[in-house]
């Protein structure tokens, strides 16, 4: 009986083996073409022309762009690591004898994070510094010029680069174990070295986290109000039509009379702005003292952002009722809802660890998917906890390009060089990898992180893990107070800003920005000092 069973042991071994790697190649090659798309859509047409002289400058281009095409693959995968994991979870969990099923099993998620680990450091490690430093070499002085001796020069420079970072690496290794021996240290690259270097390299993508996640939920805000339609009243939005119409029509006239103006072109006659000229802004003011040419192309340019605007007014009045009055609120509704839902889950979670409910997110237990739901309420809770945690990572791609130094090498269509490829793929790579490391910190999933995931020692830190919930929480809550209370601020302190000048006799205004009724303006007080 033992010699019947154990070639069918051997063989669903085999075939579980067989079906896995065939899982990954499949989910890889999927993850790779979506990369290529997006970074052949991203970057810049160089027109290389492939020659004999140019012919190692196009190989060079390729084999980085492809490392690069890599690593976003990667971190597309390590992003997409949670969601796919808590969806794999509740689908055994609701058909555990399913025979369409079968193949999702504990084995394919946990070799799935693990592959995700390991070409986590291989990209952040070795692909990304390759590409850039492939990219950027020459060749060493003195040698033949040639595709050999640029990789000689990216090799020479990328193994001492890896020696530095290994040195440092010790160094931090030394300061937080003290206790170990020398040679436990240095016979243990492997399990040592890699780990803790990775484990902080996770840690400034989750400090990096902190700081763009509370960004990108206001800024998300700002996005939508751009792209969808608000609801306005209709009188509102005729009146703004009607005045910048008339601005049209009086910019169109000042530029026919420039125009027809042979040499010397001037505004003839002057606009009447005498009274107001020092409420006027500075590139309003400039452009009526220009002259020539100047001034022909600055009216062109106010004129093209006037006409602009009086077009999406058009197109708002053109829209349904429907649509305005329905789709700005919902989305709106929508954001703000996932957003105090966050909060109040980092909240919770935040109280549970300080009464002692609920423990660390580091990884001390033995796993086993699909026995149970992970969330009280079920698949209802499962997808929502999903929702938010790709919520999360929109909010903090766009929080990370909304910031001032970031924002200046934000990829552009058919713009973005290799070099700022390379940073984007970069930063993308560390914010995807801390992501399942955040939402374990936060609370918003109780799914444990599995592989090597789980072994980073600092996540077991009370004194972090505390800290970094209270100041999310505040960051997000904040943030979003700002966004939503900054324009009544600034209406409230350009009225305190009039009543204080009105005071001191400075200004009697009315505090409007755009109105052209004041005191000054009066027809009494201007016939009186006639």
């Amino acid at each position: 009986m033992y010699d019947v069973d154990e070639p069918d042991e051997r063989e669903e071994l085999f075939y579980n083996n067989v079906r896995e790697k065939i899982i990954f190649l499949l989910l890889f090659v999927l993850l790779l073409t979506l990369s290529y798309i997006i970074v052949n859509k991203y970057r810049k047409r160089d027109n290389i022309v492939v020659s004999i002289r140019d012919e190692d400058d196009y190989t060079v281009y390729k084999y980085s762009l492809l490392l690069c095409t890599i690593s976003l693959a990667v971190s597309v995968g390590a992003a997409l690591l949670l969601p796919i994991s808590i969806a794999s979870n509740e689908v055994l969990s609701l058909y555990p004898s399913s025979y369409y099923v079968q193949w999702l099993n504990h084995s394919l998620i946990h070799g799935l994070w693990s592959l995700v680990f390991l070409f986590s450091n291989l990209s952040l490690f070795i692909f990304l510094p390759f590409a850039y430093l492939f990219n950027e070499s020459e060749g060493f002085p003195g040698h033949r010029k040639g595709l050999k001796a640029r990789v000689y020069e990216t090799c020479t420079v990328l193994l001492l680069l890896a020696i530095f970072v290994l040195v440092l690496t010790y160094l931090l290794y030394t300061i937080f174990y003290a206790e170990q021996s020398i040679f436990y240290m240095l016979f243990n690259l492997w399990n040592n070295y890699l780990p803790f270097l990775y484990s902080c390299i996770s840690f400034i993508g989750v400090l990096m986290l902190l700081l763009c996640t509370p960004v990108g939920f206001a800024t998300l805000f700002t996005i939508l109000s751009r792209f969808m339609i608000k609801p306005q009243l209709q009188k509102t939005t005729d009146e703004e039509i009607s005045v910048l119409r008339l601005e049209v029509d009086c910019l169109t006239r000042r530029l026919d009379q420039v125009s027809q103006n042979n040499g010397s072109s001037y505004m003839s006659p002057q606009p009447m702005l005498a009274k107001k000229e020092q409420k006027m802004s500075l590139p309003e003011r400039e452009l009526w003292s220009l002259t020539n040419g100047k001034l022909k192309n600055g009216l062109a340019d106010k004129l093209l952002n006037f006409q602009e605007r009086l077009d999406v007014l058009e197109k708002q009045r053109k829209t349904s009722v429907f649509r305005k009055l329905f789709f700005f609120p919902t989305f709106m509704l929508l954001l703000l809802a996932l957003t105090v839902i966050t909060v109040l889950l980092v909240v919770q979670n935040l109280l549970l660890i300080l009464i002692g409910i609920r423990a660390l997110p580091l990884n001390t237990r033995q796993f086993t998917l699909g026995v149970s739901s992970l969330s009280k309420l079920g698949p209802f809770g499962a997808g929502l906890e999903i929702v938010i945690i790709l919520y999360m990572l929109v909010a903090s791609t766009v929080g990370l390009y909304s910031l001032p130094v970031v924002s200046r090498y934000r990829p552009r269509i058919k713009q973005t060089p290799l070099t700022h490829i390379v940073g984007n793929c970069t930063l993308l790579l560390i914010l995807s990898s801390a992501l399942p490391l955040l939402c374990r910190i936060l609370g918003v999933t109780d799914f444990d992180l599995l592989a090597d995931y789980g072994r980073i020692e600092w996540l077991g830190n009370f004194a972090i893990v505390a800290l970094y919930n209270v100041v999310f929480a505040s960051a997000a809550t904040l943030c979003l107070i700002n966004k939503f209370t900054l324009a009544v601020r600034k209406e409230l302190l350009s009225r305190l800003k009039s009543f204080w000048q009105w005071v001191i006799g400075r200004d009697c205004s009315i505090p409007r920005d755009n109105s052209i009724f004041s005191i000054d303006n009066s027809p009494m007080i201007n016939k009186k000092t006639s």
